[in-house]
């Protein structure tokens, strides 16, 4: 297995992952809420799936900031 930068700055970008799928996971169960009729709950599960996305944001641009990526396109 190579070893890319993100895992040479020490950053796991596997956390961005997971919070994807929570992200995913959550914005399905809001979709589903909103089809059975319950707008609270469907906003809740919202909010949960964009808390977990900007945290799957915020690793990656840790692991792009430690690279020293960031700005350079």
């Amino acid at each position: 297995m190579t070893s890319g930068p993100a895992e040479r700055s020490g950053i796991d970008l596997r956390e961005a992952a997971r919070q994807l799928e929570l992200a995913v996971h959550d914005a399905q169960v809001a979709y589903d809420c909103l089809a059975l009729g319950n707008v609270d709950r469907a906003h809740t599960y919202a909010i949960t799936a964009r808390a977990a996305a900007d945290a799957a944001e915020n690793v990656i641009r840790a692991a792009l900031d430690a690279n020293g990526s960031l700005g350079s396109e």
